[in-house]
């Protein structure tokens, strides 16, 4: 098999084409990669921002569509030829670990789920059967961007009637909630980010207002909205971002972030707000279980014809990973698909 693999944290990744795939464990599954998604998280960690790195090298991916093409002992969830949803959030079936290559550099490791690869062997309970009414690249979001995103508005936020929510930050989870916030008709929609390209997906996806996150738009905003919003689903990806979010929210709101920062950064927040009522929590996925969550996001989208399409920016082949995440990482792109196919 063919694989991007990190070899060392913040240079290129490196294409193997020598890997020897392992006779499968219980409860793993082998898949022929179609797609796979390159999302913030997988930069982060090519970049060295996870902090140590005690399994290098290793595969990276953890969103991907591909087709079943052999079981382990004991995976009743899927069958050989089923076309299937791979993503990092646990669902029902085995947890069997990872995996262990053998290559022309030695053992590479890889986790209960990699797609930075045409082959890859995967846990059965990282895997969900594709809904019948998604398109094959479409159908990679469901494997992060749209459970976390599109999960956090409707698992934990549940926003209530004539409710003002802001989405900060528009990569592919800020966007995949902004479409889902769409799913409740009587909400006022709020979309903020640095970058104007993507304040104009915001707008054409059906936000009310659209701000600028600079100094000038924060201000805009606070003029817009003198004693804050309801809530805030805040995916813009730092320490600050967070902070800022958690301050444009009204005494007794709501901020949910699904941002992870670098390793060893803290937020700073004012005490005094919390006792006022401001609340804040994380969020693991979007609370979603893809086995049930799934087939509802997916069944939305469809039925509200919702624009899922647009996020993803641009294709690549597996040879051009390194441009996909480059791309990224200078905010040109919402979310690049490596073709594997």
């Amino acid at each position: 098999m063919k694989a991007a693999i990190i070899k060392t944290l913040n240079e290129d990744l490196v294409i193997l084409d020598d890997i020897q795939i392992p006779p499968l464990k219980r409860g793993q599954v082998l898949v022929k990669v179609m797609y796979a998604g390159v999302c913030h998280s997988q930069l982060m960690e090519a970049r060295g921002m996870r902090g140590e790195d005690k399994y290098l090298p290793h595969m990276l991916g953890h969103e991907g569509v591909g087709i079943v093409e052999q079981i382990g002992e004991d995976v009743t969830k899927v069958t050989v030829g089923d076309k299937v949803v791979l993503g990092w959030i646990k669902g029902e079936g085995i947890d069997a670990g990872g995996s262990v290559y053998q290559s022309s550099i030695g053992s590479i490791n890889a986790g209960a789920v990699t797609t930075f690869s045409d082959y890859t062997l995967v846990s059965e309970n990282r895997i969900v059967k594709v809904p019948q009414t998604f398109d094959d690249k479409v159908a990679v979001l469901l494997g992060c961007a749209l459970p976390t995103g599109a999960g956090i508005v409707l698992n934990q936020l549940q926003p209530q009637a004539n409710s003002t929510v802001l989405v900060y930050g528009l990569g592919g989870i800020g966007l995949s909630a902004l479409l889902a916030l769409k799913y409740f008709n009587d909400i006022t929609i709020v979309a903020m980010d640095i970058e104007a390209h993507k304040l104009n997906i915001a707008e054409s996806f059906g936000a009310h207002y659209c701000f600028s996150a600079t100094p000038e738009g924060i201000v805009e905003f606070k003029k817009q909205f003198p004693h804050g919003v309801d809530a805030v689903v805040e995916a813009a990806g730092s320490t600050k971002s967070i902070e800022i979010a958690f301050e444009l929210i009204k005494r007794g709101g709501r901020c949910i972030f699904a941002s992870h920062p670098p390793h060893g950064q803290k937020i700073s927040l004012d005490p005094f707000e919390l006792i006022c009522g401001k609340k804040i929590e994380g969020s693991w996925g979007g609370g979603s279980v893809p086995d049930k969550d799934i087939p509802i996001i997916a069944d939305i989208i469809v039925k509200h014809k919702l624009p899922v399409q647009t996020l993803l920016s641009n294709e690549y082949s597996l040879e051009q990973i390194n441009d996909a995440l480059n791309d990224l990482e200078q905010r040109q792109i919402v979310r690049a698909l490596i073709n594997l196919k």
